[in-house]
């Protein structure tokens, strides 16, 4: 027997860490948590909506089948890209500041855009964060997309560096790399005595030397981080997710292991996985409730207090407790929606994208045990393990249509 819990508000996966993923409006979570962390995040980056004026979706696989194809074939929306321009800028102005308020003296932002927004936004950012706290504007350069014969084809983005204070930390040289092919300056070219390639120039009565197999920071126009195909392994069917390298690149060169890395429109949850990998903790943020999955999809090995709002719904669940010696098992036979998608066919657990075994306190999951999908593991494991006699032990179901579901297997 399962009682049906709706008082459920948040769900803490145990470990190392304190990595947090929030579902809301990131202004208004912005303030909450500067109210509480003032001061304490080294490193901002925000893909915020590009006032695009378009509805953007995701694609969702469902089952086994579609997850081992690749091939989403339910479509839900992911954010609306709406906004009149004033009220565009109001929210930026506000995300804007409450991120000033968040970050350390020696943090960093930095704000991803395109030419629609980019001149508005830099006037509020120069206002929040001062004209000579601004360091770069980065231009990435990708060859996706589509071709133009009424003007010339827009293949970059602009993303704004600014620090928090002139004593910003950034770190360019933990990003150099060699330069590839013939290095081609007005520069002498030298070999020295270990044969290392070298160019030589003069400057107000010096010689300065550069060899050309020494790494290069980049300059602030990003052309070897690639937009991702169509095809690639990495798209989760999020309209708008960007690359892991991207992210990997930022975040190396503007925190160190153990800084803390926030992310107000997380989305898909690249800058989520890239800081995870990268030593970092992270804070996330979204109002799309497909987030928090993506987000505990890609960073499946790390602490992380997810804080979502209680689901509506009445799923019909049917489990099976087999008691051992020391374990528990718990067995998920049945999930089924009342409300799924009209022409949406549905076997057996279909309908469920993970599942967690733990307990219930206060309000708050802890997470014993969980299972999910993923590429390398398509089918959905229908057993977990909880040790035997665990008090107030409870269910969590997270459904194709980004629901969370908690049950209390209490008799």
């Amino acid at each position: 027997m399962a009682l049906l819990l709706k008082s459920v508000t948040a769900e803490i996966r145990p470990g190392v860490g304190s990595n947090s993923f929030y579902e809301g409006d990131a202004a208004r979570v912005l303030e909450r948590l500067a109210e509480m962390q003032a001061g304490s995040v080294q490193l901002i980056y925000m893909d915020p909506p590009f006032a695009t004026g378009q509805r953007f979706t995701a694609r969702v696989r469902v089952g086994a089948g579609e997850w081992k194809s690749g091939q989403g074939s339910l479509t839900l929306p992911s954010y609306s890209d709406t906004l009149p321009p004033d009220e565009y800028l109001a929210m930026m102005r506000s995300v804007l500041w409450g991120c000033k308020r968040l970050l350390k003296p020696e943090g960093l932002i930095f704000i991803h855009l395109d030419q629609r927004m980019q001149a508005q936004v830099k006037l509020l950012a120069d206002e929040i964060f001062g004209e000579k706290n601004f360091l770069n504007e980065i231009v990435w350069v990708y060859d996706t997309g589509g071709r133009s014969k009424r003007f010339f084809s827009r293949k970059h983005d602009i993303i704004l560096l600014y620090a928090a204070s002139e004593s910003y930390d950034l770190h360019t040289e933990d990003v150099a790399a060699v330069r590839e092919g013939e290095r081609k300056s007005h520069m002498k070219k030298c070999v020295d005595e270990d044969g290392r390639v070298y160019r030589t120039i003069r400057s107000a009565g010096k010689v300065y030397r550069y060899y050309d197999d020494e790494p290069v920071p980049p300059s602030d126009v990003w052309t070897d981080v690639s937009q991702m195909q169509q095809k690639d392994p990495q798209r989760l069917g999020y309209d708008t997710q960007k690359p892991l390298a991207l992210l990997e690149r930022i975040i190396r060169c503007a925190s160190r292991p153990g800084d803390t890395v926030l992310d107000p429109f997380c989305g898909s949850g690249t800058t989520l996985e890239a800081a995870w990998r990268l030593g970092r903790s992270f804070i996330g943020i979204d109002q799309n409730p497909m987030c928090a999955e993506y987000v505990r999809r890609r960073t499946g090995g790390a602490s992380c207090a997810f804080y979502c709002t209680p689901c509506a719904g009445e799923p019909v669940l049917e489990i099976e407790r087999v008691p051992g010696i020391t374990d528990e098992l718990v067995y998920l036979n049945r999930f089924s929606l009342t409300d799924a998608p009209e022409g949406l066919t549905l076997n057996k657990l279909d309908a469920v994208d993970s599942w967690a075994l733990g307990t219930v306190t206060d309000g708050q999951f802890f997470t014993l045990s969980e299972e999910g999908r993923s590429f390398k593991k398509p089918e959905l494991s229908a057993v977990l393990c909880a040790p035997l006699d665990t008090p107030d032990l409870a269910l969590r179901v997270s459904d194709i249509l980004g629901r969370r579901f908690f049950y209390s297997l209490q008799v």
